[in-house]
């Protein structure tokens, strides 16, 4: 029979709101005959903590065969037993009878950070009311109001008044095909005891990350690789093959990761599985990516406005909470738009930004500090506004901490996010981000002219492929790589043809000037595909190491299908590509219908300026104030005695930015990231708590 005797119907509890909640969320289900062992899942739960501070679950799980009952178990975190008083403790007598006696063939388990309400009402891992679907979720449904009107009008009942439940009651009646329904940042898990299947889902955009790894015995996943690792099955080995595709990409593409067994479950994706069955589970796609967009002789005037409404709507969706939210700032047009339209229904929003101590900085980096722009867009749009200055020596400071979050390194340095993120989370739990507008509406020309008059696709293909090199041209990449790397040195070829072959082509008989309108937007979406999907893991790693959750209004679904139903001839001018083939190109001359939208948020000056990315001067301090830091852990024979890179080959990079002859800022973060990675994992049994905080002076602090 069940073990029901802990269990408290949810009906008893008040109905009062209970705002959705950032989590972390792990699993572990039987490949076989034989049972999980229900004492991973602690240790994989403890090392998701920063992102669940506020509450731990786990449920035990047995399939219900021909109507048996099956067995099902339910407990709360030691830490957490004040505030699941009806939940035994995972660790008690009772629990250990129970686990030592019972074979269980799935295991959920869920970290929860509230927005607001700690009580166990939105406790997780939650379960339907005949207890047949048990999911843990984390992430937001944006439109879960208007899909619990729908469900009640039906005769639902709700138990609670959480975003996670109107999932479990959609899923129950439509099944998978509900997924679909959903606008928002997601990734969950359901298990359905009676026909024993697991589905694990992600978000269409893939804002939010689940890991996976498949081995002999078991199927594992989790919200970040390091959980995966702290179950005990998974061995923490770097993946040659993805190894090399970071090093060319500066990002691995698709589900593959750097890690070996560890696959990133692609975005607009579910994976389905049989639990104590052999068979592999199946990746199922369920978000098949944007219709064509027709060259129909629309104009900017004729569609900025309705690009500048829906942008309303989508910000304006995102702001549901009871505490406040804040957004970052940083002088430009995206997040200057979305705190624009956020402050008509926020007063005195919070703002936050990030500074660079410009001394002794030149060249080009002179002008990456965008603190003046912040605060006169936060005068002009009276914002509650917060600024962090960071130093040179703040990377070392925070380099060791930031790897062991960031266990899956992707596009960019990211310390100065680091640091913002930090700054945010001593005020708010919620912030708005403008990740994904360069992306859906043409905001880095330059990455769009390479191949564009080319004869042929093969040509464009080619010239793409080279391009998207960001740590060294291709032709200097085996130079970085050790002999035994050499002959896997085309595996990143091999997954930019996968990602491009599922990116539309044009009609091969179309106009030259059609042709190249359709190849930007092949590139643009092969941007979408993979760059901006690096930045979405890093952002979530990021944000989650501070318990901060980070929202991304551009991704919003209305939105995003509002974009790429527009031609690109609206988002920007392919003469201006076309016409210079070498060359700079000013930022200014993409996002073109955005800007004129946008024009009724912000002044002119503010639409119309270039971009300028959220980047440290870091080709300066890299050869300064940081060089002995980066030797020490570069030239470290921890470092010199792994078998990846030819030690020469590093040396002379090195030599060369510290002599000024060539930047190679991203390749030395992309090393130093490499290496403490695989200290905080490879070189461990396990590491299941984070390094603590390490003191420097001049150490950054915020300011108002």
């Amino acid at each position: 029979m069940p073990i029901a005797k802990h269990w408290k119907p949810r009906s008893s509890l008040s109905a009062e709101w209970s705002p959705p909640d950032m989590c972390g969320i792990a699993g572990i289900a039987s490949r076989g005959a034989a049972p999980i062992d229900p004492w991973a899942l602690k240790p994989m739960a403890d090392t998701l903590a920063h992102r669940g501070p506020d509450d731990a679950g786990y449920a035990m799980l047995q399939p219900d065969r021909n109507g048996s009952g099956g067995f099902w178990a339910e407990f709360t975190d030691p830490g957490f037993r004040h505030s699941n008083e009806h939940l035994p403790v995972l660790g008690d007598d009772y629990s250990k009878q129970i686990l030592g006696t019972e074979p269980f063939s799935v295991g959920l388990a869920h970290r929860r950070l509230s927005i607001l309400d700690l009580s166990f009402r939105g406790h997780q891992p939650m379960n339907g009311r005949d207890r047949r679907y048990w999911i843990v979720h984390n992430g937001e449904v944006y439109n879960f109001q208007d899909l619990r009107a729908e469900l009640e009008l039906e005769g639902a009942l709700f138990q609670t008044t959480t975003d996670t439940e109107v999932i479990l009651r959609l899923w129950e009646r439509e099944g998978p095909a509900c997924i679909e329904r959903f606008d928002g940042m997601f990734a969950f898990a359901i298990y359905d005891r009676i026909e024993n299947e697991l589905f694990i889902v992600r978000d269409r955009f893939g804002v939010k990350p689940v890991y996976y790894a498949i081995t002999p015995d078991h199927l594992a996943f989790a919200s970040e690789a390091k959980a995966l690792f702290a179950s005990g099955m998974v061995p923490a080995e770097i993946r040659p093959e993805g190894l090399i595709e970071y090093c060319t990409f500066q990002n691995t593409l698709g589900s593959k990761t750097i890690w070996k067994q560890v696959e990133l479950l692609p975005a607009g994706h579910f994976l389905r599985f049989k639990p104590g069955t052999s068979t592999d589970p199946t990746i199922n796609r369920y978000f098949d990516g944007f219709p064509d967009s027709a060259e129909d002789g629309t104009t900017i005037d004729a569609e900025a406005p309705r690009v500048a409404t829906v942008f309303q709507d989508a910000v304006t969706r995102q702001l549901v909470s009871d505490v406040p939210v804040g957004s970052y700032l940083s002088g430009g047009m995206d997040s200057g738009s979305i705190v624009a339209a956020a402050g008509r229904s926020i007063p005195r929003l919070h703002t936050f930004t990030g500074g660079f101590d410009l001394t002794n900085v030149n060249g080009i980096e002179q002008g990456f500090d965008e603190r003046a722009l912040a605060e006169q867009l936060s005068y002009l749009l009276q914002t509650e506004h917060y600024a962090v200055v960071l130093h040179a020596g703040d990377m070392p400071a925070a380099m060791e901490q930031i790897t062991w979050h960031m266990d899956d390194p992707r596009v960019g340095m990211c310390h100065q996010n680091w640091y913002v993120a930090k700054l945010s989370s001593k005020f708010v739990k919620v912030c708005l981000a403008g990740t994904g507008g360069d992306e859906l509406f043409a905001g880095y020309p330059w990455r769009y002219r390479p191949g564009l008059t080319a004869p042929d696709e093969t040509s464009y293909e080619d010239a793409l492929f080279h391009a998207w090199h960001r740590l060294l041209p291709h032709d200097e990449l085996a130079n970085l790589l050790a002999g035994d790397m050499l002959p896997m040195l085309e595996s990143g070829r091999e997954s930019f043809d996968a990602v491009m072959a599922d990116c539309r082509k044009g009609d091969p008989g179309s106009s030259p000037e059609q042709q190249v309108l359709d190849r930007i937007r092949r590139t643009l979406e092969f941007e979408f595909r993979t760059f901006l999907n690096g930045l979405l893991v890093t952002d979530d790693h990021i944000s989650m190491a501070h318990s901060l959750e980070t929202r991304v209004p551009f991704l919003d679904n209305a939105l995003a299908d509002l974009s790429w139903s527009l031609p690109a001839s609206v988002k920007i001018d392919p003469s201006e590509l076309t016409m210079q083939e070498h060359g700079h190109i000013e930022s200014s001359g993409g996002k073109k219908v955005l800007r004129q939208a946008m024009e009724s948020l912000l002044p002119h000056e503010f639409v119309t300026q270039r971009k300028q990315g959220f980047s440290p001067p870091d080709a300066n301090w890299y050869r300064g104030p940081s060089m002995d830091y980066i030797k020490s852990i570069l030239l470290d024979k921890q470092t010199i005695d792994r078998p990846w890179f030819d030690q020469d080959f590093v040396r002379s990079c090195l030599d060369q930015h510290f002599e000024g002859q060539r930047n190679h800022r991203l390749l030395i973060w992309s090393l130093l990231s490499v290496e403490w990675i695989q200290r905080h994992f490879a070189d461990q049994c396990t590491s299941r708590q984070a390094p603590a905080a390490i003191e420097v002076t001049g150490a950054p602090e915020p300011t108002s």
